[in-house]
C-alpha cells in the first residue's frame, strides 16, 4: 500500500455490478445492485458464529423515546450519514441538505468541528440551526474529539445527545441501537477502533473486550431477527486516501465473518465504495495493503462506504494505491470532487444508499442491496 501519511461466507445470490458511462473502474453516477438470499439463521450471511459472552467496556444509556417518524410508521428507516464536517460553507450546504430530506435521524462519524477545545457547544448550535433542535444527529467520535485536540468527545455529547430510544452501550464512543424501535429493520453499531481516549488506544483485535462487545452486538441482532446491520467507525481500513489500515485486519475480517451489511466511515476526506466484500475459501483473512479477488463477494457480501465529505477540505484519491481494485465509486478533490452526504433508505428487504451532492457538484453514486 502506497500512502502518503502512514499511521499503523459468502451469500447465496446474484451480485451486479454496474457503472453509469463506464464498463470498469469507479466513476460518478456509478450503480450497484446486490441481492441476497436470507438463511435460516441470518439475512446476509450464510453462517453465524457463536457469540462470546458479552465483555462490553460501556454502560447502557436510557433515552426518551421520540414520537414515531413517518418513515418509521410506513415501514421504512431513513437517515443520513457524514464525516470530517467542520463548519464550511460546505458543511452548512450539507447540513441543509440533510435538513430538507427530513431523514429519521443522522449518523456523525466522527471529526465534528475542527474547532478549539471549549468550542463544542458553539458547534452544536452551527448544527442545529441547520437539521433543527429535536432531530437525532448521532455521535461517534473521530481522532480530532477522542484526546481533545479539537474538542472532547462528551461534551459534543452533552450538546448533541443521543436522542433514539434504546440505545445500548456508551454514547459517542461504543453503541448500537436498533431502529424502529418497536419492530426494528436495521440496527446499527457504532465503534471507535484505533482511537485514544486518553488511556491507550481502543483495540478490536481478537479477543478483546471491544471484539468480543462487537461480536455480540452483530450476532444479537440477527438473532433477534433484524434485516439489516450497518456498522459505523471513523478510520476505515481499505482506502484510497491517505491512510494505513489503523483499525486492524481483525475487526474487518469480523464484519465480514459476521455478515454486516454496510461499513460507514469518515476520516479520510473524501468518498469511495468497495465491491461487495466477503470471506471465503480463498480469502481467509483482508490483507491490508494489497489486493485479493478471491475477497470480492460473487454473491451478498458487505460494503463499505467512505463519507468524508462532510465539509471539511477535501483532499486526493490516489489512483495508483494498491487497494485500488477493491473500489467502484471514488470522488476525491482530483477527482470529480463534491462535498455531500449519504442518503441510506430501509425496508425489509431493501437497502439502498445514495450519494447526495451539493453546491453543484456532479459525482453521484448509488448501491442497492436486497434480500
Amino acid at each position: 500500500m502506497t500512502r502518503r501519511h502512514a499511521a499503523a461466507p459468502v451469500l447465496a445470490a446474484l451480485a451486479v455490478l454496474l457503472a453509469a458511462g463506464a464498463c470498469t473502474g469507479p466513476d460518478a453516477g456509478s450503480v450497484a445492485t446486490a441481492s441476497t438470499s436470507p438463511s435460516s439463521t441470518s439475512p446476509s450471511s450464510t453462517t453465524t458464529p457463536a457469540t462470546s459472552a458479552p465483555a462490553a467496556p460501556s454502560t447502557a444509556t436510557a433515552t426518551t423515546s421520540p414520537s414515531p417518524t413517518a418513515s418509521a410508521a410506513a415501514g421504512s428507516v431513513r437517515f443520513s450519514a457524514l464525516g470530517d464536517i467542520n463548519s464550511t460553507d460546505a458543511s452548512d450546504a450539507v447540513l441543509r441538505s440533510i435538513a430538507d430530506r427530513h431523514d429519521d435521524f443522522t449518523l456523525a462519524l466522527g471529526d465534528l468541528s475542527y474547532g478549539a477545545d471549549g468550542e463544542e457547544e458553539a458547534w452544536c448550535r452551527f448544527v442545529t440551526r441547520r437539521v433543527g433542535a429535536e432531530h437525532p444527529f448521532e455521535l461517534v467520535s473521530g481522532n480530532h474529539e477522542s484526546n481533545g485536540e479539537n474538542g472532547n468527545i462528551e461534551r459534543f455529547a452533552r450538546c448533541l445527545p443521543n436522542r433514539l430510544p434504546g440505545l445500548v452501550g456508551s454514547y459517542g464512543r461504543q453503541w448500537y441501537v436498533d431502529q424502529p424501535a418497536a419492530h426494528p429493520l436495521v440496527r446499527v453499531v457504532m465503534i471507535s477502533p484505533a482511537l485514544d481516549f486518553g488511556h491507550g488506544l481502543w483495540s478490536y483485535a481478537k479477543g478483546t473486550p471491544h471484539y468480543d462487545w462487537l461480536r455480540t452486538a452483530v450476532t444479537g441482532a440477527r438473532a433477534a431477527g433484524i434485516p439489516w446491520v450497518v456498522v459505523g467507525m471513523h478510520k476505515p481500513c481499505l482506502s484510497v486516501g491517505n491512510y494505513e489500515c489503523d483499525p486492524g485486519a481483525d475487526v474487518v475480517d469480523l464484519l465480514l465473518d459476521t455478515g454486516v451489511d454496510l461499513v460507514l466511515t469518515g476520516h479520510e476526506h473524501l468518498y469511495q465504495r468497495t465491491r461487495p466484500l466477503a470471506l471465503a475459501a480463498g480469502c481467509r483473512t483482508i490483507r491490508p495493503g494489497s489486493y485479493d479477488p478471491e475477497c470480492v463477494a460473487t454473491g451478498g457480501g458487505t460494503t463499505f462506504v467512505t463519507v468524508g465529505t462532510g465539509g471539511t477540505p477535501l483532499r486526493d484519491v490516489h489512483g495508483a494505491d494498491s487497494e485500488r481494485r477493491y473500489f467502484t465509486a471514488l470522488s476525491g478533490k482530483n477527482r470529480t470532487p463534491a462535498h455531500g452526504s449519504l442518503d441510506v433508505r430501509v425496508t425489509a428487504d431493501r437497502l439502498t444508499a445514495r450519494f447526495v451532492p451539493v453546491d453543484g457538484g456532479t459525482f453521484t453514486d448509488r448501491v442497492v442491496l436486497t434480500h
